[in-house]
């Protein structure tokens, strides 16, 4: 293990945005039970596609994808709050 210092963009709860030395942009910190989580809602879609049950796969991947974007719009406001521009294109 090694101590190292770390830019603490957004409050340290369950996502944070943080930047390790030497990356120049941050990235999202996300601890192991909300990693496993979203391992899990992936493999109930692969398990609903593997059943041929479009709708149930759908439906969970929806789910996923909102998540998803509620943690990306989290860092993008970070990063803005910040003056650091955003390593992705964004579309409009």
């Amino acid at each position: 293990m090694e101590r190292i210092e770390a830019e603490l963009f957004t409050d340290p709860g369950n996502d944070a945005v943080v930047r390790l030395p030497p990356r120049h942009f941050p990235g999202v910190l996300i601890q192991g039970d909300s990693l496993s989580i979203i391992r899990s809602d992936i493999a109930e879609i692969v398990e609903a596609c593997d059943q041929g049950d479009v709708a149930e796969a759908r439906e969970a991947a929806a789910i996923l994808l909102s998540n998803l974007d509620e943690l990306l719009a989290r860092y993008t406001a970070a990063l803005k709050a910040h003056d650091i521009p955003i390593p992705f294109y964004q579309a409009p």
